[in-house]
């Protein structure tokens, strides 16, 4: 393919990603989105940042250089998830006959798409569009929890990072890229006064900066080691918020100080067949603080007290070469939520959970690979507590309604994507990791 024509599909890509990016309910710790690689889901995303396949540059921009020539991936993930809200004794609402309410999550697709080009032996151009971190609910007009839910809400993030990466020798490679991030918020909350006719909208999208960088190792012919970093982005967003019958619309802005992250992981080649595969993963959550909605001229409209803790993944998988078409891979994950009981809300029920995926790759001809990757998330119970006695900093004194139930949640993840090399070029290095 020319210069020319691999421009174009590089516009094409990144024009679909932008109109078909989607968000979800979280099926990471917060509001983040793993699912952003059929092939990592396979193995729980164990060893995704040491590389394997090309959309490892979201998490290690310097995998690139484990792909020769001119390569593309695009992979769709379907979100299937399940969340029940119980409310307890205590809940203010609760002996009005506002009670729990059954399942409040969204099935999503979440797609993702990726480029790299290998300019020279030791020069590669990347790109990736992608929906880091996402958000959608809707819950029931009249409900126990209806202060601290939402009717239908939703963040969603449209993220494009350009890259490069740069191979020193058979040993060290280096990558790098920035982030430009769009975003669009919707909340919609009903108010107690008024059961069926007050509601409070803000409304409103905003651009978001950052980079990535990371660095693979290669000390042996079956050894990759790679280490990641996407940094942290200030997300700020101009809305306009509105109370049904009180409050007209006014301009106000919020800053979500979304999170940095780093990655390790780990490729070892074991025999002709085996790989083992590892990852450790931190997400630095508890920068987000307080988010503070305030009018253009400067006051408080509202605060958003999200006060998480930092996240942690850790995961263990092994892929194995079946046939010289097939690999079949699989892992187990664990990650500890940032979001902990003492400021859990309905609308971010989030809690620790337990991942085990399958996944496999199979080669439809020499250039064309399609990948299939199947989770089961096991999401521990979620307790919520937001009254006077219980320190959660979304209760409000001066309307004191509290809210006190349980949530029982788990999702299943189904996961599409397709691989193509568009050229004949040779590959990058010879190496027992690289599978084309």
């Amino acid at each position: 393919m020319s210069r020319r024509g691999w421009i174009e599909v590089l516009r094409a890509g990144t024009a679909l990603g932008l109109l078909v990016a989607a968000s979800a309910q979280a099926y990471a710790g917060g509001f983040a989105l793993k699912e952003q690689s059929t092939y990592g889901q396979g193995s729980s995303f164990a060893g995704i940042a040491a590389g394997g396949s090309v959309s490892s540059m979201f998490w290690n921009p310097a995998t690139m250089t484990q792909f020769g020539g001119i390569q593309t991936e695009a992979s769709v993930s379907g979100i299937i998830p399940y969340a029940a809200h119980t409310a307890l004794s205590g809940s203010t609402l609760l002996p009005f006959g506002f009670g729990g309410t059954s399942d409040t999550a969204k099935d999503a697709l979440v797609p993702s798409a990726y480029a790299s080009w290998q300019i020279n032996p030791n020069l590669w151009l990347g790109l990736s569009v992608n929906s880091p971190f996402g958000l959608s609910e809707g819950f029931p007009n009249v409900w126990a929890g209806r202060d601290y839910a939402a009717n239908d809400s939703s963040l969603k993030t449209y993220n494009a990072t350009p890259s490069f990466a740069y191979r020193f020798n058979d040993l060290i490679s280096v990558g790098a890229g920035v982030q430009i991030q769009y975003a669009k918020a919707t909340l919609n909350q009903g108010l107690t006064a008024f059961p069926n006719l007050l509601i409070k909208n803000i409304d409103g999208n905003g651009w978001g900066y950052g980079f990535t960088a990371g660095v693979t190792l290669t000390p042996t012919p079956t050894t990759s080691i790679g280490v990641g970093y996407r940094s942290a982005i200030n997300l700020k967003i101009d809305a306009n918020a509105a109370v049904s019958g009180l409050l007209p619309p006014t301009p106000v802005s919020t800053t979500l100080r979304l999170p940095d992250s780093v990655s390790v992981g780990l490729r070892q080649r074991v025999g002709p067949q085996w790989t083992l595969l590892g990852t450790v993963e931190w997400t630095n959550w508890s920068r987000i603080g307080t988010s503070n909605v305030v009018r253009s001229n400067g006051a408080l409209l509202e605060t958003l007290p999200f006060q998480f803790e930092d996240g942690w993944f850790f995961s263990v998988g092994a892929e194995y070469q079946w046939t010289d078409r097939l690999a079949v891979r699989g892992g187990i994950g664990w990650e500890k939520s940032p979001v902990t009981d003492q400021v859990r809300i309905p609308l971010l029920p989030d809690n620790d959970r337990t991942w085990l995926s399958v996944g496999a790759s199979y080669h439809i001809s020499r250039d064309l690979v399609a990948d299939l990757a199947y989770s089961h998330l096991f999401v521990r119970d979620a307790p919520i507590n937001i009254s006077a006695a219980s320190g959660n900093p979304s209760f409000n004194p001066a309307v004191p309604i509290a809210y006190i139930g349980d949530v029982s949640a788990h999702v299943d993840l189904v996961s599409i994507a397709l691989k193509y090399r568009w050229d004949d070029a040779a590959p990058a290095r010879k190496s027992p990791l690289i599978t084309k």
